[in-house]
């Protein structure tokens, strides 16, 4: 990367590994979370709601940070089918247990994971959606109408960010050439609202790198001029398109 700054989004606390990953390819990190991440309020209704889906005939853990939420929940103990949203959501799942996780063939997202065959025929099958609330929905709306008994287990909550003074100074001197990487339209969404106009303005300056063509749109319509498009949220395929 030859010393192109990298602006991190991951949610506070996540970026640790995604940091030396960039160090390590010459590139300067600069974080700047989007998103905080928080566990349930009462965690012992939401571990007796984990525990029930855990029995269900099949399981779909929508992000990395579902499966270490679930897992402080409850043991990741069933004989479920288990899918997972990427091959991150997939590779936390076998740290905690699940041994073949079923992903997207192709693409690495709600969508793409509505392809595999094994979410053909869910007609009276009951189906965990095990992740936070929110999002776009789009799972929830497909797996009903492929008439399964939808369960949704919210296992912790997105939040803002607490951005300080130090992220906006930051910004200030953010040159063109640096590298957003972005793979939440929410944390997009809520540096957009939490910035100030003219730090945004610095962020738009440089070029999103983006998970997803549906974040594409986002990042463009945000104020982005500059956009390129990653294979996955995988922070392999993240820094690769970052490396422009």
């Amino acid at each position: 990367m030859r010393g192109r700054m990298v602006v991190i989004t991951r949610p506070a606390g996540t970026a640790s590994a995604l940091v030396r990953q960039v160090r390590a390819q010459g590139g300067k990190p600069l974080l700047l979370p989007g998103l905080s991440l928080r566990g349930i309020d009462d965690a012992a209704i939401a571990s007796a709601a984990l525990t029930i889906a855990l029995t269900d005939d099949v399981l779909i853990f929508t992000s990395p940070a579902a499966v270490r939420f679930a897992a402080r929940l409850a043991p990741l103990r069933t004989e479920a089918t288990v899918l997972a949203v990427g091959q991150g959501t997939a590779r936390a799942l076998r740290r905690y247990g699940i041994a073949e996780p079923l992903t997207p063939e192709l693409r690495q997202d709600s969508e793409g994971l509505l392809e595999h065959s094994a979410l053909n025929a869910l007609r009276d099958r009951r189906v965990a959606l095990i992740g936070a609330a929110g999002g776009r929905g789009v799972l929830r709306a497909e797996l009903a109408a492929r008439g399964a008994h939808l369960r949704e287990v919210h296992v912790y909550r997105r939040v803002a960010p607490r951005l300080q003074r130090r992220h906006v100074d930051a910004l200030k001197h953010l040159p063109a050439s640096a590298a957003v990487l972005l793979s939440s339209a929410e944390a997009l969404g809520y540096l957009q609202q939490l910035l100030p106009a003219a730090a945004f303005a610095k962020l738009c300056a440089a070029t999103a790198v983006v998970s997803s063509e549906r974040l594409a749109e986002a990042a463009r319509a945000a104020g982005f001029k500059q956009v390129s498009v990653a294979a996955s949220a995988l922070s392999g395929d993240l820094l690769a398109a970052a490396a422009f």
